[in-house]
């Protein structure tokens, strides 16, 4: 197992080398091999992840919790690889070759290295390579956000940029004071090690592990979007290129949320479950009362899901809170019902981006009619993204509630069920819209008929998979899977 775990990290990498300094025309091979090599050895830790930790050299280690952030990442990054090399092929088709095989080269190779550092977040061992690895996720990201180099992407970035490193400088003083609290009993030559933190948690002290988490949350809070720190996503969604967006959205979120997941655990060991979760529970609520106030009026549909990230941030962080084992596993399964759901929307949107030339809602039409499988394959992500049965949202969703209620938590369950309804309200009367609205004549006189068909094969395969991986889930998640979430619940309860 520790020549997987070493191959998790070689694999992207060598990929992104590879496509930055190798003949253009390989990268659309490269990438693609490498995501779905990468989501092949997520898989084949599954059944070790699920019975013991894995480490090596005291700088790596995996268990169920983090296993279960890889399977999103890596799902996701092998999708959005395959997913690229059609959309690659029909960016800037009116630029001269020159100028796309420059794009190509950045794409591919920012895209892998991407997929590289979010996989490699969950990996690490202690808080302080934690806070390294997802920095650098936000100097990569960054970069693919500005990568179309227009006006607003520029903007994006730089907005992004300036408050993800406030962010990201609240979360390195939050491991500033885990040291601190650390040192007072593992001594000073203590390395922040998440497995030892926790396990002497009992005996922290109070005030610096307090300070930690809410410093925490706030900090990483700014990565995974919640509110009032979430201004930088819906911009840089929308600008970034369509494969990104996804990533960001399904990968990144949640790598962010796994950090603060780890600050939850020493401080429920700590100060007890009480002050953790109800400082999960206001931001959650927040956030999810937000996206269901935006979701409406979005002119542009990247844009839109956005929000609804916000939204299932939101989700999770209220499912946390609740702390009752079986919303814990429904947070769990939602990390990765998510990933394939809001991956699949955004290719979705990706597909319609490149058939109509536009991202927005109102010159989106008769989807269904111009898009045989993408259309399709787009409304049953956004029912998805709404919790329709038999998805896999449905079913965390239901066990989060399930919990809320099992736990005497019944205003929080009730606004949960609520903000969830507006925002289903929003999401499908823009996608109805898009797809049952008569498409135009023609685009534009400049571009010509709107023909019927795919832009590319490439594009529909990797939602094919995202459908099959939201059915599974919902209907009838693995075995191993199933006793994975089992093990990661029991380790984020294993506090007072």
């Amino acid at each position: 197992m520790i020549a997987v775990i070493l191959a998790l990290l070689i694999v992207p990498l060598a990929a992104a080398i590879a496509c930055a300094v190798l003949p253009v025309k390989l990268a659309p091979v490269i990438t693609p091999i490498s995501g779905v090599a990468c989501f092949g050895l997520v898989l084949a830790l599954i059944p070790a992840a699920g019975h013991r930790d894995l480490s090596y050299l005291s700088y790596l280690r995996v268990d169920a919790l983090s296993e279960i952030f890889l399977l999103a990442t890596g799902f996701l990054y092998g999708a959005v690889a395959v997913y690229s090399v059609g959309y690659i092929k029909h960016h800037d088709e009116d630029r001269d070759q020159q100028h796309r095989d420059r794009y190509a080269r950045r794409f591919y190779a920012g895209l892998n290295l991407f997929g590289w550092a979010m996989l490699a977040a969950p990996i690490m061992s202690s808080l302080a390579l934690l806070w390294i690895a997802v920095e650098i996720t936000t100097i990569v990201s960054a970069l693919l956000v500005a990568i179309e180099n227009t006006d607003g992407a520029a903007e994006a970035a730089w907005k992004y940029v300036l408050i993800a490193s406030a962010g990201l400088g609240l979360a390195l003083l939050a491991t500033v004071f885990a040291y601190f609290a650390g040192s007072q009993i593992l001594g000073e030559h203590y390395n922040l090690a998440i497995s030892p933190l926790i396990g002497v948690s009992k005996n922290l002290p109070h005030t610096p592990v307090r300070l930690a988490f809410m410093l925490a949350v706030l900090g990483y809070g700014t990565k995974v979007g919640f509110f009032p720190v979430h201004t930088w996503l819906p911009d840089a969604h929308s600008e970034a290129p369509t494969p990104v967006s996804a990533l960001l959205s399904g990968a990144l979120l949640a790598t962010s949320f796994y950090a603060i997941l780890r600050y939850y655990q020493v401080a429920s060991g700590t100060l007890g479950s009480g002050f953790p979760r109800d400082t999960l529970l206001a931001f959650g609520v927040a956030s999810l009362l937000l996206a269901a106030l935006y979701v409406f009026g979005q002119r542009d549909i990247k844009r839109l899901l956005a929000y609804s990230s916000v939204e299932h941030m939101g989700i999770l962080a209220i499912g946390v809170s609740f702390g009752a084992p079986v919303a814990l596993a429904g947070v769990l399964l939602h990390v990765l019902a998510h990933a394939a759901a809001k991956g699949n929307a955004f290719m979705g949107a990706g597909v319609f981006t490149v058939k109509f030339g536009t991202k927005q809602i109102s010159a989106l039409r008769g989807g269904l009619d111009v898009l045989p499988w993408s259309g399709p394959l787009f409304l049953i992500a956004v029912f998805a993204l709404s919790a329709m049965p038999p998805s896999g949202i449905f079913r965390s969703e239901f066990q989060i509630v399930y919990g809320g209620l099992g736990s005497g938590n019944y205003a929080a369950a009730a606004v949960l069920v609520a903000g969830v309804t507006v925002v289903f309200f929003g999401l499908t009367a823009s996608a109805t819209r898009m797809l049952f609205t008569p498409a135009p004549v023609q685009r534009a006189p400049a571009r010509g008929e709107l023909r019927r068909g795919e832009p590319s094969a490439w594009m529909v395969v990797p939602m094919v998979a995202g459908v099959a991986v939201l059915l599974i889930l919902g209907l009838h998640p693995p075995g191993e899977l199933t006793g994975l979430i089992a093990r990661a619940v029991t380790q984020l309860g294993a506090t007072r």
